[in-house]
């Protein structure tokens, strides 16, 4: 599923286009479209531009063009596509069939080129200019003052205020449950439970297994990863690992060393 690390994966795959002329559009898709645009207008303010710089804030891929700017958000199995090559080759929980119903949006460029958005379960989406200041800082830049600020006295669970991203941009459900297995962390504790020492911990942690996992490749490739199923067992202990439900989504953590 994109996360922050596959959507820097995908940045870096559209910023080999840059300085391209976008001559045409493919949006059949109007559920795609948010913000309220439609096809025409996105074709009408489109096409002509050329696709100047690339930037990404937490799981948003963001296309800057001499005219407006392009939010591109994935959702769990959104795929990019640039020049007729997937930017990842192996998306966990997401199918690489190129199917073209599953095609959202459609960047065409004049030297013949495209980008394309390909996301079967439709849980992404294309808005232009959209609202950055709507999220919270990135998770790879959040400073320590930041970090302690989304989380006090909150009684929110710890995994859900981190995945809440108007608060903290980036993580999702692999990252949050690799970082806080890490750091040592009951995702279901109270945010605003941590100590000044265990929000350092915790940003430290973080920082770090954004640096492992994006060298390895992706957010599906932490430790914890081969052991998330009802009969995983903590690899760095051994204890059954719990699943529960946290912030809305399926969690794995070790009853033994997360406190």
């Amino acid at each position: 599923m994109p996360e922050m690390l596959e959507v820097e994966i995908y940045r870096r795959a559209a910023a080999t286009k840059l300085g391209r002329r976008i001559v045409g559009i493919d949006a059949p898709d109007a559920w795609y479209l948010k913000g309220g645009i439609d096809a025409g207008s996105v074709i009408t303010v489109l096409v002509g531009e050329t696709v100047i710089d690339d930037r990404r804030r937490g799981k948003l891929l963001l296309l800057d063009t001499t005219g407006p700017t392009i939010g591109l958000r994935f959702g769990m199995t959104g795929v990019l596509d640039v020049d007729g090559a997937d930017a990842i080759d192996a998306l966990e929980y997401a199918s690489h069939r190129r199917d073209p119903a599953w095609e959202r949006f459609v960047l065409h460029f004049e030297d013949g080129g495209a980008l394309r958005m390909r996301d079967p379960r439709r849980l992404g989406g294309v808005e232009l200019n959209p609202d950055e200041q709507r999220l919270g800082p990135d998770a790879a830049e959040v400073t320590l003052r930041q970090l302690t600020a989304l989380l006090a006295d909150s009684n929110a669970p710890l995994k859900a205020r981190l995945m809440d991203q108007a608060r903290l941009a980036g993580l999702g459900n692999l990252l949050t449950d690799e970082t806080l297995w890490r750091a040592g962390f009951d995702p279901a504790r109270a945010a605003g439970s941590l100590s000044h020492d265990e929000v350092v911990t915790l940003r430290r942690v973080m920082r770090h297994t954004l640096r492992v996992l994006g060298a390895r490749g992706g957010s599906h490739l932490g430790d914890l990863q081969d052991s998330r199923s009802r009969q995983g067992n903590c690899p760095a202990d051994g204890s059954p690992l719990l699943r529960r439900t946290i912030g809305g989504r399926t969690t794995y953590s070790c009853p033994l060393h997360q406190r």
